[in-house]
């Protein structure tokens, strides 16, 4: 696992990097977990677009990760295969139970072809095993955390992310996450040890527009270089700045910064320090 530096052959590629992808051992799939994915564009059902600036891009196909591992407590594991996953960030790491299922985990850091797992109380506190967060001692990284009891890992799942557990109180555990951010989470909610893998894929540079748009990223122009009937900061002799006092967006609203957070809402109360 690391950067891949190019041979400067053209100028977008004197600055571009890619990861060498040493840590993966195949780059067949399990046919099994492997899903055809539809893609939106960034339309929601009735076809308006909610997210801009997002479409075409590299076909993919979606790989079933398992993020519950509850309904499989118990039951030993052995890593079989660490594998790309064009979906996320992190890599993912193929587990065959005893039962002789198989199933797709995000793959944590240190984690090799071979070892053992479990998930469940009686788990142990080692790399790659989920458990209740009652189980794992503090100051102890952990990723996929719960964040509703049952409903399955939300939090940490990122290439790189992990969660620290500061202390415990009551039936809750103080959680720092990646943002900075120290949350209260139920002890009875489930986490997995480790540090998600990937850790250098925030050094990759894209280096060049067209590979952006193989990720299905469009072109994002600024308002500043558009005429004043398509955006409010558009239009002025040179390079002038926008009419607004504060930026905006393309219908008004005010961005870079603008709280759109709810007031009042429920899982404030769980929120120890905000990220900011």
């Amino acid at each position: 696992m690391g950067v891949k530096q190019y041979k400067p052959t053209t100028p977008t590629r004197r600055w571009q990097t890619g990861s060498d992808f040493q840590e993966l051992t195949t780059d067949k799939p399990e046919k099994s977990l492997v899903v055809p994915l539809k893609r939106s564009g960034g339309r929601d059902s009735y076809g308006h677009v909610t997210s801009r600036f997002r479409g075409g891009g590299h076909r993919r196909r979606y790989r079933v990760v398992d993020f519950y591992r509850r309904d499989k407590a118990g039951v030993a594991a052995i890593v079989r295969t660490i594998e790309y996953d064009p979906n996320r960030s992190a890599r993912i790491t193929l587990v065959e139970y005893a039962d002789g299922e198989k199933r797709y985990i995000l793959w944590p850091e240190g984690l090799k072809v071979g070892d053992q797992l479990m998930a469940g109380e009686e788990a142990e506190v080692k790399t790659g095993n989920a458990m209740p967060l009652k189980q794992i001692p503090p100051g102890a990284m952990v990723h996929n955390i719960e964040l509703v009891q049952g409903r399955g890992g939300q939090m940490a799942r990122s290439a790189g992310s992990a969660a620290i557990i500061q202390a415990k109180e009551g039936a809750c555990a103080h959680l720092k996450l990646p943002s900075g951010e120290v949350r209260l989470v139920s002890l009875d909610c489930w986490a997995t040890i480790g540090q998600v893998g990937n850790l250098d894929h925030e050094a990759i540079s894209v280096g060049k527009a067209g590979r952006s748009r193989w990720l299905g990223r469009r072109p994002h122009v600024r308002g500043l270089a558009m005429n004043p009937i398509d955006h409010p900061h558009g239009g002025g002799e040179g390079k002038s700045g926008q009419g607004n006092p504060l930026p905006v967006s393309p219908w008004g609203w005010h961005t870079k910064g603008r709280k759109t957070r709810k007031q009042g809402k429920y899982s404030d109360r769980f929120i120890l320090k905000r990220r900011t």
